[in-house]
């Protein structure tokens, strides 16, 4: 098998489906991975339409049998993984958004999509990533999980307080590093991708880039070079001025 094999999770809209619209456009056989059948399929419908390489996977982040399905599916049918793009991701507050009015609940709901899913997914893969010959995996964060740029009294971000969202992606960031540092020795390059603020659902169609450009990150690096970075967080700087670049953790 010569094609390009992705998966990406909570790809059946916003930026996971430009995705997957992006990497479908290089000639990649993309699997789209959603709990939501009826939009996934919905999402594989659409891109087939247009000539896209696509398969609708059933896979819920926050399941361990799902998980487990779905990787296992992708051994039976492809036998190897090249791109792991990890897009799902959830946003809760309690209230304003203080610290202090922060509840466990809603913590550990944004943990188990944004922390914890990946984590699984990642290891219920990373078998078959290291059967590809040079795999990419893509954890999508944000400029919010930086403790440089949310700390900063002259950055846009200053003013934000909430803890959920925020901190689930500093721990993403962590979980990147981690990944990166286990397997500098491979052709696997394990990166953040900071796709900016993004018109999505997520936010209620409230930010002022698109989800194509959001996806334009994660799909650089899902296709870096074999001398590419690993261990990073990259993508929109938006207290640069824009443009791409690394930010700081």
């Amino acid at each position: 098998m010569t094609t390009t094999i992705a998966l990406i999770t909570g790809a059946n809209k916003g930026i996971g489906l430009a995705t997957a619209r992006q990497l479908g456009g290089r000639g990649m056989t993309v699997l789209l991975g959603a709990r939501d059948e009826t939009r996934g399929r919905t999402a594989e419908r659409a891109l087939r339409a247009d000539g896209l390489d696509v398969r609708f996977v059933p896979l819920d982040v926050t399941d361990e049998k799902s998980v487990a399905a779905a990787a296992e599916l992708v051994e039976r049918e492809y036998g190897r993984l090249d791109v792991l793009v990890n897009n799902a991701g959830i946003v809760r507050a309690d209230g304003p958004g203080r610290p202090s009015g922060t509840t466990l609940a809603t913590l550990r709901e944004v943990y188990e999509t944004n922390v914890f899913g990946v984590v699984a997914v990642t290891n219920a893969l990373l078998p078959l990533l290291h059967r590809a010959p040079a795999a990419r995996i893509v954890n999508v964060s944000s400029e919010v999980g930086s403790i440089a740029v949310m700390t900063d009294p002259q950055g846009a971000l200053f003013e934000l307080t909430s803890v959920p969202y925020p901190s689930s992606k500093a721990a993403l960031n962590m979980v990147t590093a981690m990944y990166a540092k286990e397997l500098r020795d491979t052709p696997i390059k394990v990166n953040a991708a900071n796709p900016g603020y993004c018109a999505t659902d997520l936010n209620h169609h409230s930010g002022f880039r698109t989800p194509e450009q959001g996806a334009e990150v994660s799909v650089q690096l899902a296709t870096l070079p074999a001398d590419g970075p690993s261990g990073l967080l990259w993508g929109y700087q938006m207290d640069a001025g824009g443009g791409y670049g690394v930010l700081p953790w």
